[in-house]
């Protein structure tokens, strides 16, 4: 696989590193990916949609008027679905969306996601992410040297109190240690800034 930068914090060249191939320049499979980003969107699910059937609605307990002779419909009940304060037909219940993926092929998924964002260019290697202080506008200064000024994943090998609150007011990123990677964070953010501590971590647990 090909080399690719590291970069410091001042957005500067440092050295070069070679990703794991079996991590970062896989085949992405796209059907893997689909299953595994629905999965998490579906685990968010409350799914307790719930409406009043026939069998739920209070009154009706007795046919409004005779069957024949009035001139008027048949009706068996005041709280049929037509009727007003009526029941409602075939209405949402509870469900559960939660859907499995095994292993397997939860790796696969996020290896292919991993994959997509060196292909398209869109993967940041740091050297260190060490900070000073705790100060928002020093951690926006080091993405603009980035050029990550929208939609930004921060990978780091440990989370620090000075990268915790330099991070917390910047709506537009996303800050997660190596262990806590997911595939549909890394498919969801514009750019994926990893420290290189960060990314032998992601390849020790997938390669």
């Amino acid at each position: 696989m090909k080399k690719i930068d590291v970069l410091s914090i001042n957005g500067e060249k440092v050295k070069d590193i070679t990703l794991n191939k079996d991590v970062f320049g896989i085949t992405p499979n796209d059907t893997v990916l689909y299953d595994a980003i629905k999965l998490s969107q579906n685990a968010t699910r409350q799914g307790t949609a719930s409406v009043k059937g026939r069998s739920d609605v209070s009154g009706g307990g007795r046919k409004p008027w005779r069957q024949k002779g009035t001139g008027r419909a048949r009706q068996g009940s005041i709280r049929a679905p037509h009727w007003y304060h009526g029941a409602v037909a075939f209405g949402q219940q509870f469900k559960n969306y939660t859907t499995k993926m095994n292993r397997k092929e939860r790796r696969l998924a996020l290896k292919s996601a991993l994959s997509y964002k060196v292909l398209d260019k869109e993967l940041i290697i740091l050297d260190d992410l060490k900070l000073k202080s705790n100060k928002t506008k020093d951690m926006k200064n080091i993405l603009n040297n980035l050029k990550a000024e929208r939609n930004v994943l921060v990978v780091v090998d440990e989370l620090t109190d000075e990268i915790i609150l330099a991070t917390r007011n910047l709506d537009y990123v996303l800050l997660l240690e190596a262990s806590e990677i997911n595939t549909l964070d890394v498919v969801s953010a514009d750019v994926l800034i990893a420290t290189e501590a960060a990314v032998k971590t992601i390849e020790e647990a997938l390669a």
